[in-house]
């Protein structure tokens, strides 16, 4: 019996050094040295792609973020603020609706076919909007010049970038809705025009954030 006991008592001893000693390797000494690494060798990725402005940050590089009016009376959905460039649509973004008190929204993609007809009037309503939004004087917007990423959203709705013919497409109505050449507002797209990575993977893009960025320090210097 006490032979048992004893050879019980080592066991447990010997299972709570083990739990002891990895709890301090996985759980302490590991994340420690992740950190410390990334902070070191990739600090601005470890702190989520924070983007500032003005001394402040103002998001990040990987979230998109809309840019709307507040809203009317008796007014449901808020109008897109037409001074500054648009990201994509955002139609497969959901209310969270367990935790409630900070207003979070769930990313996620619409799961819908390309023949539903929920789709086909989201994309038609908003290809509608584009063209209405972005034609200005001199220059008719054609329902053939929108491009797919003006009027889908991405599969997590929260896509920063969108392709440099949307970004060009928005040129003439920022340019006259911020009182600037057209031809300046369109050198800042330009300029924000991102390749593909490494120069094979993706496809060319722009970050809305960073272009209204630019944009507003071009519209605050004019």
């Amino acid at each position: 019996m006490n032979n048992a006991v004893s050879l019980t008592a080592r066991l447990l001893g010997a299972g709570l050094r083990a739990l002891l000693v990895l709890t301090l390797v996985t759980g302490v000494a590991y994340p420690l040295l992740v950190t410390g690494i990334a902070q070191t060798a990739f600090r601005s990725k470890a702190d989520g792609s924070q983007i500032t402005a003005d001394g402040r940050v103002v998001g990040s590089s990987l979230i998109g973020q809309s840019y709307l009016l507040p809203l009317e009376k008796g007014q449901r959905t808020p109008d897109a603020d037409l001074r500054w460039f648009q990201g994509r649509p955002a139609n497969g973004l959901g209310a969270n609706t367990v935790n409630t008190l900070y207003r979070l929204l769930v990313s996620g993609a619409t799961n819908l076919a390309a023949d539903n007809p929920v789709l086909i009037r989201q994309v038609e309503a908003a290809r509608a909007a584009v063209v209405r939004d972005n034609s200005v004087p001199g220059h008719p917007l054609r329902p053939d010049q929108v491009p797919a990423d003006a009027v889908t959203s991405s599969g997590s709705g929260l896509d920063p970038d969108i392709s440099p013919a949307y970004a060009r497409l928005q040129v003439d109505r920022v340019a006259a809705r911020n009182g600037l050449p057209a031809a300046r507002v369109a050198r800042l797209v330009e300029r924000h025009t991102e390749g593909r990575t490494l120069g094979f993977m993706g496809e060319p893009r722009v970050n809305v954030l960073e272009l209204n960025i630019a944009l507003r320090a071009l519209t605050a210097s004019h």
